[in-house]
């Protein structure tokens, strides 16, 4: 297909799949008009197989850094573990805390950024307006985080307030409080994050992770070993790594490229219209949050059936934060994806995306399912010796490898959502899913005789529930209507001041 409205060259396989704009001020519509006539002239399956691979290419950097990311906490588990199974579930015990508050935040809170930042690059003609995103974010977010500083300051007599064993309860408020100074590298890290992959570029936190994961490893061996810190060595090292990585992803930004889109400090700029930006943030928290609130009251409850299904259920935690990375990475690039086609003013390609996300999302699930179960009867070795935990964890596995499809659908269709900013549709959707029907059941479960298992059913069941009834919520949306939404979040958030179209670059960044 031609690479321009007046071009007349024969189409090749190097064509470009949409046509190149000139400049940031070129007329959308002459840009459209071209889009219409390349959309008529290429087969559907083709297009479909373009954004797949499209898809493909933007996720797998985003997966490897977020397998990196949650890596870090996973190396601190699997040093600590080696000193007894209490210390492992302690120290599991309290990451799977830190996920479901403060890393809530960092991942949940910045959907907000992927929704706005998105549509803002390909929507607006003042490139520098992702910048003052970044800066609000950056403080919204530490707002939040502030909240959960004090909760973790205080958790002890949460803990104990939610029947958790002693050893429980002292060791992991003490654990998190040693955490507090680099749970906000975290949430700064991850916003920076989002700066640059709204800008298409999706590398430079593999990057950044690459160095960090292997410093983190040296330093939790050196604070709990060598210096003879114990566990409470592992929260002090990870969160120097934190902070390390949030450093160097700005020197990256810096140096290399990411800071075109940075027009300086803005403070004023930065808190005006904060209000939007808050709600939006707080919807993202809530969305995630709901889901991820489920696997905390399963771990709390799996805490009450004794020391060995906590610490098999911390195994399985510990391993199913790094799978999720997967769907997770995938509904960060769609949602990306979506926002860039909804600023472009492109509502068919838009629609497509959606679907071809979810379409590679079981795709990518059912592989994850086939080395689940390869793998269950060893798997638990990898994190702990005790013949138990692994007996244990090997039972309850086809379970967790079942819902790994829904897990996928589940994080590809919350992307397009959130890309779409109908955050709250997915909160919903999760909180009828998971706290009316699915998470009661399996705790009843859990308790008259199928122990472990029983709470990994009620997860399956509310997965299967949840990523259904968003691919069809996805599916009825109304793409004309979104993208008007999206010009209307542009004025209201401060974000922009007019309309652009750089949907091809994010698409060759991409690839």
């Amino acid at each position: 297909m031609p690479s321009s409205s007046t071009s007349t060259t024969p189409p090749n396989e190097r064509t470009s799949l949409l046509p190149k704009s000139t400049s940031l001020n070129s007329d959308s519509s002459d840009t459209q008009t071209a889009y219409v006539s390349s959309e008529t002239s290429t087969p559907p399956y083709r297009l479909w197989l373009s954004e797949i691979w499209l898809l493909t290419c933007a996720s797998l950097p985003i997966i490897l850094a977020y397998t990196l990311q949650n890596s870090l906490q996973t190396i601190s588990v699997l040093v600590v573990g080696r000193l007894s199974p209490e210390a492992l579930a302690t120290a599991a015990f309290s990451y799977m805390f830190a996920m479901a508050t403060a890393w809530l935040i960092a991942l949940g809170g910045t959907t907000a950024i992927d929704t706005l930042a998105s549509t803002s690059f390909t929507g607006s003609k003042d490139k520098t307006d992702l910048g003052v995103l970044l800066q609000r974010g950056i403080i919204v977010l530490s707002g939040f985080y502030a909240i959960v500083a004090v909760v973790w300051w205080e958790s002890e007599h949460i803990f104990r307030a939610l029947g958790q064993e002693e050893y429980i309860c002292v060791q992991s408020a003490k654990f998190l409080r040693c955490l507090i100074p680099g749970g906000l590298g975290y949430v700064w890290f991850e916003a920076m994050k989002k700066f640059l992959q709204a800008q298409a570029i999706y590398r430079p936190g593999t990057y950044v992770l690459c160095i960090t994961s292997p410093l983190n490893a040296l330093l939790n061996w050196v604070f709990i070993y060598k210096l003879n810190m114990g566990i409470y060595g592992a929260p002090i090292a990870t969160g120097i790594s934190y902070w390390t990585s949030f450093l160097l992803l700005v020197l990256y930004a810096i140096f290399v490229r990411g800071k075109e889109c940075w027009g300086g400090l803005a403070p004023r700029r930065a808190v005006k219209n904060v209000g939007p930006f808050a709600k939006l943030a707080f919807l993202g928290v809530i969305h995630v949050g709901t889901e991820w609130w489920a696997f905390e009251i399963v771990a709390l409850a799996a805490g009450r059936l004794g020391t060995i299904p906590l610490a098999a259920q911390s195994v399985i935690m510990t391993a199913d934060q790094i799978i999720n990375t997967v769907p997770f990475g995938l509904g960060v690039a769609a949602s990306a994806r979506l926002g860039n086609l909804l600023g472009a003013k492109r509502p068919k390609e838009a629609e497509r995306s959606a679907h071809c996300a979810a379409t590679l999302s079981v795709m990518l699930g059912t592989l994850i399912l086939a080395i689940l179960m390869g793998t269950k009867d060893v798997f638990g070795r990898i994190f702990n010796d005790d013949d138990r935990v692994v007996e244990l964890v090997s039972q309850v596995m086809p379970y967790v490898a079942l819902f790994q499809i829904a897990d996928g659908l589940n994080g590809s269709c919350g992307g397009a959502l959130r890309g779409m900013g109908r955050q709250w549709v997915g909160a919903a959707v999760n909180l009828v899913s998971y706290y009316c029907g699915a998470l009661p059941g399996g705790i009843w479960l859990a308790f008259h005789g199928w122990g472990l298992a029983g709470l990994w059913i009620g997860q399956c069941v509310a997965l299967y529930l949840v990523g259904a009834f968003e691919w069809v919520i996805v599916g009825m949306s109304n793409w004309e209507g979104e993208v008007e939404k999206a010009m209307g979040r542009l004025e209201t958030g401060d974000t922009g001041h007019g309309h652009g179209v750089l949907v091809d670059q994010v698409e060759d960044d991409a690839v």
